[in-house]
């Protein structure tokens, strides 16, 4: 069925139009009045005259795009001048972006000559020859940030000097280090590269954003169905509690806002209180389900983390994190079960489903005989006949799967099944 839709038509001579569009006021207005003083002529009109009354609105208009594209310009250049300093102060920048500040706070240049300036200072810090920019704006900021590095063009033996002072210099690190440790910001997104690891050792921190995909519904009751029946642990971060364990029953707070969260970062209370939430466990894999706020303030308490072999964080959308989320969950295994590990490769399914694991595949048969979905695990194009699981049974290379939704999930568990199994029974 079509649904007609009402689009209201374009006026160019009304100042809403262009406030609709996103302009400024001032900027609506003076698009709206040069479309009023310099109208279309009608389609009988001749051409030459069509023309120079078009050419007569651009001129008009000319003043107001250019201010547009300035105010564009000058929003750019403090996005990324605000940028950096936020870095610097959080003390997670470096050298470089303490250098563009110089540029700008000593010498008043703009974002570009700044990033010239930080070329030319950089240049000379690491030894480098002296490489002015090919834009002859931009050369006075780099040779300035060059000279004030330590370099001198008028010395033969400049580079060679200042190469073996490079060689000598410890780099100065504005970020706060952590001894084995990285920032959770910094962690990786989930992959099926590590090993599968015991529930019992496996700690997932998530979020308590209300009405959010993000926060402990839905996941936090996959991962209580799933790792932690088996002894693994959840860590929320709520607005209200600080870090609190997943097993607290805690209602739904307010959204974590910035003013918040300094106070979550200065306390001293909430790292004492997230390493009183993970003593006494051995941790072997850490998944952090946060962003915004929230993860900033486990980036300030990054301290009283675990150095462990697997740590690693949900990137983006709703969607992603739900992916990664549960390509991390699938990664869990039972205390005392051996589960394959590495990367799955998956066909089209144009091509008929199939799945890879080293030197096992598995593969969609269709319907099975009488109800349901065939699934069979084959080694060297025949079926893996043979394999035992560490509780000694015998595995079975054919699987029924009822749901054709589940064929994904069905296949990548007995992948990772018998590829953990071992191959003591004869065939």
């Amino acid at each position: 069925m079509i649904r007609a839709e009402n689009i209201s038509p374009f006026d160019p001579c009304s100042t809403a139009t262009w406030l609709a569009r996103g302009r400024a006021p001032d900027h609506a207005e003076a698009l709206a009045r040069a479309w009023r003083d310099y109208p279309d002529l009608p389609p009988t009109s001749a051409a030459a005259d069509r023309m120079a009354r078009t050419r007569a609105r651009v001129e008009a208009m000319k003043p107001v795009n250019d201010a547009i594209a300035a105010q564009a310009e000058a929003e750019r250049q403090a996005r990324n001048f605000s940028f950096t300093e936020e870095r610097a102060i959080a003390g997670r920048g470096d050298e470089r972006d303490t250098a563009i500040l110089r540029g700008r706070d000593r010498y008043g240049y703009d974002w570009n000559q700044a990033i010239r300036y930080a070329d030319g200072w950089h240049a000379a810090q690491a030894g480098w020859n002296h490489r002015a920019p090919s834009k002859s704006v931009e050369r006075p900021a780099y040779d300035r940030g060059f000279a004030d590095g330590g370099g001198d063009v008028d010395d033969l033996f400049d580079a060679a000097r200042r190469t073996n002072l490079a060689a000598e210099r410890t780099p100065i690190r504005l970020r706060p280090q952590i001894a084995a440790r990285s920032f959770p910001s910094d962690w990786p997104k989930p992959s099926d590269g590590p090993r599968p690891t015991a529930w019992s050792r496996r700690v997932i921190i998530l979020g308590d954003h209300p009405a959010s995909a993000l926060g402990r519904g839905e996941i936090f009751e996959r991962f209580r169905e799933t790792g932690g029946r088996y002894g693994g642990r959840a860590i929320i971060l709520t607005a209200a509690h600080g870090f609190i364990s997943g097993a607290s029953t805690v209602p739904d707070g307010d959204e974590l806002t910035a003013a918040r969260a300094d106070e979550l970062i200065a306390s001293a209370e909430q790292e004492d209180r997230l390493r009183a939430l993970l003593a006494g466990m051995d941790v072997e894999d850490i998944l952090v389900a946060l962003h915004g706020e929230y993860l900033r303030v486990i980036d300030a308490h990054a301290a009283a983390l675990p150095t462990c072999r697997n740590r690693e964080r949900t990137r983006n959308t709703p969607l992603q994190v739900k992916a990664h989320v549960k390509l991390w969950m699938g990664r869990g295994r039972k205390a005392g079960k051996n589960v394959g590990a590495g990367h799955i490769r998956w066909s089209k399914a144009t091509k008929g489903l199939t799945a890879k694991l080293g030197e096992l595949t598995a593969r969609y048969q269709g319907p099975a005989p009488g109800k349901g979905h065939l699934l069979s695990i084959e080694q060297c194009g025949a079926l893996a006949h043979g394999f035992t699981s560490s509780d000694g049974d015998l595995l079975v290379p054919t699987i029924v799967v009822g749901s054709k939704a589940r064929l994904r999930d069905e296949m990548a568990r007995a992948l990772r099944l018998f590829g953990g199994a071992t191959r003591f029974a004869a065939r």
